[in-house]
């Protein structure tokens, strides 16, 4: 598979005898609720939206499904192409930025209509993960492959929403992923490996948004993906791979983690299943912080 050839690029889909199973932990009571389960169709990346619906990806499309119960409902995204896992919403949930298999970042109502371009023809691949509390820039992260190597440098960049104004927050190569803004606009946590000389080896990290202050903020044997940081900023949920783990990949025995902020070395396991690409690659939290989504995705038996 080329870097440099969108069409080559594979859509997920289930493996035999699995099946997809979004769920929700409750904040207060610490309890899990399946929310939906299909065989048909590979679902990922949760967007808790306003209106108690989840936006996700499958298929190359975008769906919401209605958190009291349905069926996914496709939105209506003509001219967009394939999309992957990377997207999210704005900070009054009227809007989609979403990362596409044309490695550009579009955007579009969320209740469908005619998707825009949001990054321009730079010679880089654009992975979206977060936009800022303002609702005025994006943050992502900037592939500039070497041949077939993706992440020969893997940089957390922030741009305009107009597309403008794109700024270096990182410049060490990486490989760095999932950079989002803490509420407060303060800093963006993410998860790098440039603390380790293993490959692979990635641990979260946070930094301020003019690329000042880098931080390392766990320090464990675990692989540690994706920090998602509550709308009221007082805790983190990760996902977090079996030591040895390099990049994200699907189908692996993972963790949910919890975390309080500045309490980064006492984690809490919510819970431990089969999943890691497309469980929790962008922000799921509830906007009012009492519930975060993530996806499952059991074989055999645990099906």
């Amino acid at each position: 598979m080329s870097p440099s050839d969108s069409s080559t690029i594979p859509l997920r889909t289930l493996l035999p005898n699995q099946k997809t199973r979004i769920r929700a932990w409750n904040r207060a009571d610490g309890s899990i609720r399946t929310v939906y389960e299909t065989s048909d169709r590979l679902f990922e990346a949760p967007n808790w939206t306003h209106d108690g619906r989840l936006l996700l990806n499958a298929d190359g499309l975008l769906w919401t499904l209605d958190l009291a119960g349905g069926e996914p409902v496709q939105v209506n995204a003509s001219g967009l192409p394939a999309v992957n896992n990377d997207h999210v919403l704005s900070p009054d949930g009227n809007t989609i930025y979403a990362s596409a298999n044309d490695f550009h970042i579009w955007q579009l109502p969320l209740e469908g209509g005619t998707p825009t371009r949001i990054t321009p023809e730079d010679g880089s691949l654009h992975f979206l993960h977060g936009v800022s509390p303002d609702g005025g820039r994006l943050a992502y992260v900037r592939l500039v492959p070497e041949g077939d190597n993706w992440w020969a440098s893997a940089t957390v960049h922030t741009i305009g929403v107009d597309g403008v104004d794109d700024h270096a927050v990182t410049t060490h190569p990486g490989p760095a992923d999932g950079p989002e803004w803490t509420p407060d606009g303060q800093w963006i946590v993410f998860n790098t490996e440039q603390f380790s000389s293993t490959a692979g080896h990635a641990q979260l990290a946070r930094i301020r948004p003019n690329g000042n202050d880098l931080e390392q903020l766990t320090f464990d044997e675990r692989v540690n993906w994706f920090p998602h940081v509550a709308p009221d900023g007082d805790a983190v949920v990760y996902l977090s791979f079996p030591p040895g783990t390099e990049g994200h990949p699907a189908d692996k025995a993972v963790e949910l983690r919890l975390v309080t902020v500045n309490q980064w070395t006492t984690p809490t396991t919510l819970a431990a299943f089969n999943g890691g690409q497309g469980s929790i690659n962008v922000p799921s939290w509830a906007p009012d912080s009492s519930a975060f989504a993530f996806v499952e995705y059991p074989i055999g038996a645990d099906a």
